[in-house]
């Protein structure tokens, strides 16, 4: 199947998904609106305010954007530790605990689907919880980066209150210019959040396993992602284009509508769990 020849959008009930999805094999791809529920905005949401993520080439590139990504990430980062799985990552886990699903990408940075049982997921975009060094490649906890910042910048993180959370653990602040940032303790070299940043390429293996994630489903249902940016889309296109069913669920349209045989409007948390109750085992 071609581009051009992808199934035209459905808008659909919860029966057309079960009777879409039901006897099959899932892969999922999942987004920032599975985290909602549990207290981790999106940035693409209909009701989201606009934001602008900082760039790959801004990060690397200013020291000043550095900075300031690194003061909001001190702060921002203690609140997505402290979040937990909604009823949709336990929905997603309880499905590929009863052999339904086979495996999830997601698109998220908050390990949420971990936490809530989940077995088989690829991280697409990175994990929260690790800090590379752009330099020698060393990985570190961002626990441990947490207490060297703290070192660094005695008081900032509960000195400050205008904070907004944001899904790559991000928060705003007023003021940044006198944050201190940790340089790699072994090789002084820059350190970097191990997530993929706007205008940074996904690791080509994560990207081959995950299409091998999807080629070994027989239906692809993708939650939450409103999939404008390709590093998501390319699986719904690539799932159309071998002749898989698609099922989109999201509040809003997205940009891979066309390709999906049904969508629903909905939230994630409770159509997750629909889906959960009444799609039978594998």
């Amino acid at each position: 199947m071609s581009t051009s020849d992808a199934v035209p959008m459905t808008a659909g009930s919860l029966a057309d998904v079960l009777d879409v999805l039901s006897g099959h094999r899932l892969a999922v791809l999942t987004g920032a609106g599975v985290s909602t529920d549990s207290g981790i905005p999106d940035y693409r949401g209909p009701d989201s305010p606009p934001r602008t993520p900082m760039t790959f080439q801004q990060f690397t590139g200013d020291e000043r954007f550095r900075r300031h990504y690194w003061a909001r990430n001190h702060v921002g980062w203690r609140h997505v530790h402290r979040t937990i799985p909604n009823a949709g990552h336990r929905a997603l886990a309880a499905l590929e605990h009863r052999g339904v699903i086979t495996g999830l990408i997601t698109q998220n940075v908050d390990l949420l689907h971990e936490a809530a049982g989940s077995r088989h997921v690829i991280d697409l975009h990175g994990r929260y919880d690790r800090v590379r060094c752009l330099s020698c490649g060393t990985v570190i906890s961002r626990a441990e980066l947490a207490t060297r910042l703290d070192l660094l910048n005695p008081g900032f993180a509960e000195a400050v209150a205008d904070i907004e959370i944001a899904p790559d653990a991000d928060a705003v602040i007023e003021q940044t210019s006198h944050f201190v940032v940790a340089d790699c303790a072994v090789c002084g070299g820059m350190l970097k959040p191990d997530i993929v940043y706007f205008g940074e390429n996904v690791p080509r293996e994560r990207v081959e396993r995950a299409y091998a994630m999807v080629d070994a489903g027989d239906a692809l249902l993708v939650a939450g992602s409103s999939l404008t940016v390709q590093s998501g889309l390319r699986f719904v296109r690539h799932a159309a284009q071998t002749g898989k069913p698609v099922v989109v669920v999201n509040r809003g349209a997205t940009r891979g509508d066309k390709y999906a045989t049904v969508t629903i409007d909905a939230g994630t948390s409770e159509t997750l769990t629909e889906l959960s109750e009444a799609l039978p085992s594998v």
